[in-house]
């Protein structure tokens, strides 16, 4: 004689749509567990529930438990080390710092001071400064150069020798390996106005809409 059991959710398909939602680890056990007892009761007498997927079911519950305790454990860590950073980051307030940037001024004659940033080694280097019409009025061609942070020795002028006029010029760098590109970034000086805990660290308020993180600064003067 066939028994039709009455038709039950799978807990554990249960339990993997809630640990998607928000929701504390207690509040998943609890209902994991009650969808599981009414499986029980409801079983098909001729085809019960086999140890193998009761255990396995538990298994589930006990894994998404843990990552949830595990996460919320990682979550408090990350808050604790980025209020840490703030603090430590707060000795940079008015200090000057050389972080990525793509824009060096010239002000009185007198241009500001930059410099580059190599993820490896490269056989060929160069650095173009355009003004605000975006035409290249300086070339820097480095040469070969390895990896790590240079200084670019800018005196204000054109290619041709001429004095630049006061104003805004932007910085790109191209750097290559044979014929491989090589990543590469301007870097430029910025003072520190103010710090903010942000997710995973500490924002660095360079003004004039300019963030850094605490892991982009390559120098402090």
């Amino acid at each position: 004689m066939a028994v039709n059991a009455p038709a039950a959710s799978d807990p554990a398909s249960t339990l993997n749509a809630l640990a998607s939602k928000q929701g504390s680890a207690a509040d998943s056990e609890q209902r994991f567990l009650k969808l599981l007892v009414t499986q029980l009761n409801n079983q098909d007498p001729l085809n019960p529930l086999d140890n193998a997927q009761l255990t396995s079911q538990l298994a589930q519950m006990s894994t998404v438990s843990g990552i949830e305790k595990l996460n919320g454990a990682v979550q408090s860590l990350l808050a604790q080390s980025g209020a840490s950073q703030v603090l430590q980051s707060a000795a940079l307030i008015g200090r000057t710092v050389l972080v990525p940037g793509k824009e060096a001024a010239v002000k009185g004659g007198v241009p500001d001071k930059f410099g580059i940033d190599i993820a490896g080694a490269a056989d060929a280097v160069k650095v173009s400064v355009k003004n605000a019409a975006g035409e290249v009025v300086r070339t820097f061609d480095l040469g070969a150069l390895p990896a790590g942070v240079k200084m670019v020795d800018w005196d204000g002028k054109s290619d041709t020798g001429a004095a630049l006029p006061d104003g805004n010029y932007s910085l790109s760098v191209t750097a290559k390996a044979g014929k491989e590109d090589v990543l590469s970034l301007a870097l430029t000086y910025a003072k520190v106005a103010s710090v903010a805990q942000v997710y995973g660290g500490a924002s660095l308020d360079l003004g004039g809409g300019r963030k850094a993180g605490l892991d982009e600064v390559r120098q402090v003067l």
